[in-house]
């Protein structure tokens, strides 16, 4: 009785029309969290099995923050291509892929593939989730210390997964003196030793072509991107930023340079802790980007939804409340995924990524 007629009319519906699936099953609002485990936040390489919890975590954070069903995946093989074939094999599942502590350089190329043969948004939280919450703090820091992105030097400490997609982000905004660093020092167009990832972040970033370390860039920089590691850049370095010195310090659990060295140095500081003021941490993005993203049965996260992502984010700190202390929103606060899920929705119905159209601000909730 429960077979036939029941969930065989509804198959066989989804078989005369594919895209049934979306609301006939739990297609529609279930995201799979892929990881192999090799890059998780403080603990890097700790394998599938111990990652899971993190996975794990990162699902309830979906259901709590904006209903959205995740199911962690935590794959034994670190092989690109491997990594590419099951994601598109179970794909037909999910509404969307977040894709979760897969470590650089392959994480580039795993979501460059899967971005390209599946027609579900892939999204790297590690580097897009990160990128659009520095992009809404500097918004909103930019503000307090009177300055603009096409004038300000920004210097982005770290070249992984984060760092390319913070760079990114920020030229997409406008800022045109960005300089980014690695272990060996600033990238520079035709620096030997790149990968083509670096290569081509290289060829569009330090305009005025500087040689060095981290440190040696810091000297009259407005803006400090830490997505590094502790100690990546000294005290001293920082001292000799520009004047109203912007710093975002992220790496977690220890940021790059401590707060109760340089705060007082520093007009805006931010990091990735909560028990210090901005806190900076992915929460405040992923959970609206799939919300808004799977409202609208979205075939991809462009750059479109992710600057309106963004700038949502920065909007939700009303101008009486912003100050140093307070650029960016409480990752508890619950504006924050309708805000964001609304304008990443509209930004896929204006760039032509929705399957439908139509969103309220009723249906982002």
């Amino acid at each position: 009785m429960a077979y036939t007629p029941g969930v065989a009319r509804v198959s066989l519906a989804i078989h005369e029309d594919s895209a049934k699936a979306w609301s006939l099953t739990i297609k529609g609002n279930t995201v799979a969290v892929i990881s192999d485990g090799t890059a998780v936040l403080g603990l890097g390489d700790i394998g599938p099995e111990a990652a899971m919890p993190v996975m794990e975590g990162k699902a309830l954070l979906f259901k709590e923050f904006a209903g959205v069903d995740a199911f962690p995946l935590c794959l034994a093989t670190k092989e690109v291509d491997c990594i590419v074939e099951f994601v598109k094999a179970v794909a037909p599942t999910f509404g969307a892929i977040n894709l979760e502590n897969i470590s650089a350089p392959r994480c580039f190329e795993i979501e460059r593939r899967l971005r390209a043969e599946l027609d579900i948004p892939v999204f790297h939280d590690e580097q897009h989730g990160t990128a659009i919450v520095v992009l809404a703090a500097l918004m909103n820091a930019l503000r307090v210390v009177d300055k603009h992105a096409a004038e300000v030097k920004v210097v982005v400490v770290g070249a992984g997964a984060a760092g390319v997609a913070c760079t990114e982000i920020l030229l997409a905004h406008g800022v045109r003196n960005i300089m980014v660093c690695d272990i060996d020092g600033v990238l520079y167009a035709d620096r030997p030793g790149l990968d083509p990832v670096r290569m081509a972040l290289a060829a569009r970033t330090n305009p005025s072509g500087e040689r060095g370390m981290a440190n040696d860039t810091l000297l009259g920089a407005d803006v400090l991107v830490g997505v590094s590691g502790p100690g990546a850049v000294s005290e001293a370095a920082v001292r000799r930023m520009a004047a109203r010195p912007v710093v975002f310090a992220m790496a977690n659990p220890e940021p790059e340079v401590r707060v109760e060295a340089v705060g007082d140095d520093v007009e805006i500081m931010a990091t990735g802790r909560p028990d210090y003021p901005n806190q900076s941490n992915n929460v405040l993005a992923f959970p609206g980007v799939f919300r808004g993203a799977l409202n609208v049965r979205a075939r991809t996260i462009n750059e479109a939804m992710k600057l309106a992502a963004a700038q949502a984010i920065a909007g939700v700190v009303a101008d009486d409340e912003l100050h140093a202390e307070y650029i960016i929103p409480s990752v508890f606060n619950r504006e924050v995924v309708k805000a964001v899920a609304l304008a990443v929705a509209r930004a896929a119905e204006a760039s032509g990524v929705a399957r439908r159209s139509g969103t309220t601000e009723a249906e982002a909730t």
